[in-house]
């Protein structure tokens, strides 16, 4: 069965194929050419002749036409895992008759799903056919495919033709960003840029976590030590200190161990973490970058979602891991936590043949563990640990 579909596969794409029908002529035709031999009756001799010229003015109309139809795409949108992907191809008919009854075939990678399939009923003479169909995406991946079939057995339907045309297609699937609305992982090097350069300049008035910005009415859940008891005592209410964290000019890394072994749920973690925290820290006017094993540095938020987009793990470690910058180590492997740059923090995913009590890192920066089948952006927003 494997080698009958290919060869009608291949005189599918090459030549022709019949069609149900055209089996059913052929048979036909076949009989009446049988039964014209045992009679030598001429009337037969005549059905036959026509059954079979019929088919063979069958087998070359669709190729006809196809031939001259030119497919050109559109650049195709980046989105994010979840968005649907705007695909646009124009089917030009450059010639002066119409073509009817065609069908076309976008072949996408099998790991986005089927291909997608339009019916157009004609394309005029010197007249294009624009089609737009939108592609859901369930996960991140920079995307390629090259071929768009056209499909026609017109006019007759008696025989198939299918005729492929290259029109190269790049599609990139950003990891989702989580929307924190606080993480201590970037909040803590802030805090520790804002004493650095508090000492440096003149005094400020400072409260217990940075400096103070304002007072505003007290909130359920806000610590007893920011309290102004003075200005309370004034106003008649509870009144605490606003504080803000100085990260302006502050430089990081977000670092992502894309050269280690992972499970696959994990580093599909580890990559939207990335983008989460590094979009924090610029909210947090930060300059920020980040850092893989195979790319290195990457600046800009394009240049730095395509690489999260592209990016794999067990990748040829070609770049050194920075180390003049305090670095956010996302990683699985609890050995490389031992040696990190200074005011560095690291975000370690238990493996799920490890427990937390089994893993040892580095004692002198505070960190944060992940656990699998927990909530990614809770737990990222949660207080950091030292081991």
């Amino acid at each position: 069965m494997k080698i009958i579909k290919s060869i009608t596969t291949w005189l599918e794409i090459h030549a022709s194929t019949p069609a149900y029908s055209g089996w059913v002529l052929m048979g036909i035709a076949i009989c009446f050419f049988g039964a014209a031999i045992n009679t030598m009756a001429g009337w037969l001799y005549v059905i036959s002749g026509i059954s079979f010229a019929l088919l063979v003015i069958a087998s070359f109309l669709p190729p006809r036409s196809l031939f001259g139809l030119v497919v050109n795409r559109r650049p195709i949108e980046s989105v994010t895992a979840g968005d649907d992907l705007k695909v646009e191809l124009e089917i030009v008919n450059p010639t002066k008759q119409a073509v009817n009854l065609l069908q076309v075939a976008d072949i996408v990678p099998f790991v986005l799903g089927k291909p997608q399939q339009q019916a157009i009923e004609t394309i005029p003479a010197q007249k294009s056919y624009h089609w737009v169909y939108y592609y859901p995406t369930q996960r991140r991946g920079v995307y390629r495919w090259h071929t768009v079939e056209l499909v026609s057995a017109a006019p007759l339907g008696l025989f198939w033709c299918r005729r492929q045309r290259e029109c190269a297609a790049r599609a990139i699937v950003y990891p989702p960003v989580l929307p924190l609305a606080s993480c201590p992982l970037i909040d803590k090097i802030g805090q520790d840029e804002s004493l650095n350069s508090d000492r440096r300049r003149q005094p400020l008035q400072t409260g217990n976590e940075g400096l103070l910005r304002a007072l505003r009415p007290y909130r359920i859940g806000d610590p007893m030590r920011l309290i102004h008891w003075h200005t309370s005592a004034r106003y008649g209410e509870l009144r605490v200190r606003d504080l803000e964290i100085v990260t302006a000019g502050s430089e990081t890394v977000i670092a992502l161990d894309s050269s280690a072994n992972w499970e696959e749920p994990n580093f599909e973690q580890a990559v939207i973490a990335a983008a989460s925290l590094y979009f924090y820290a610029q909210r947090q006017q930060m300059q920020v970058q980040l850092w893989t094993a195979s790319t290195g540095l990457v600046k800009g938020d394009r240049a730095m979602m395509e690489t999260l987009a592209a990016t794999n793990f067990n990748e040829n470690a070609t770049n050194p891991l920075p180390t003049s910058y305090p670095i956010i180590w996302l990683t699985q492997n609890p050995l490389t936590v031992r040696s990190l740059p200074v005011g560095s923090r690291w975000v370690l995913w238990q493996s799920l043949q490890a427990s937390q009590a089994q893993v040892v890192v580095n004692r002198d920066y505070p960190g944060i563990f992940l656990q699998a089948g927990q909530k990614l952006e809770t737990q990222l927003q949660k207080a950091l640990v030292h081991s």
